[in-house]
């Protein structure tokens, strides 16, 4: 698609065949990924499961990567599904989200309270 950001070149950190994962421009935490499959589909609903298979091979990869690079005490993993759940780009991606003790005071409640309140 000629107009999705996600299927214009993107500095991959990461790949395989049919995925590929990048920092996300918007960080939540430092090293902050997106998994994408390099196919376009819209939603982790329409991503065949071979694309599928792909992209959790690669978070599985990138949790690697951010262990050893970044060392984080957890992570956050999250796909927005449709404009009501919040997704911006219309192509499929999975958030894998570093988490580090004291980034926030009370981690408790997970995503939900990671992201501030829209003004």
């Amino acid at each position: 698609m000629t107009d999705c950001i996600f299927c214009q070149p993107q500095p991959y950190v990461l790949e395989n065949e049919r995925a590929a994962a990048f920092f996300d421009i918007h960080p939540v935490s430092l090293g902050h990924l997106l998994i994408i499959p390099k196919q376009h589909y819209a939603t982790i609903f329409d991503v065949p499961q071979t694309d599928k298979q792909a992209m959790a091979d690669l978070i599985d990869q990138a949790k690697a990567y951010l262990d050893e690079r970044y060392q984080p005490d957890g992570y956050n993993i999250g796909i927005n599904v449709g404009a009501a759940a919040g997704q911006t780009v219309m192509h499929c991606h999975v958030h894998l989200i570093p988490r580090y003790h004291g980034d926030t005071p009370h981690p408790e409640g997970g995503i939900r309270k990671l992201l501030p309140p829209e003004k």
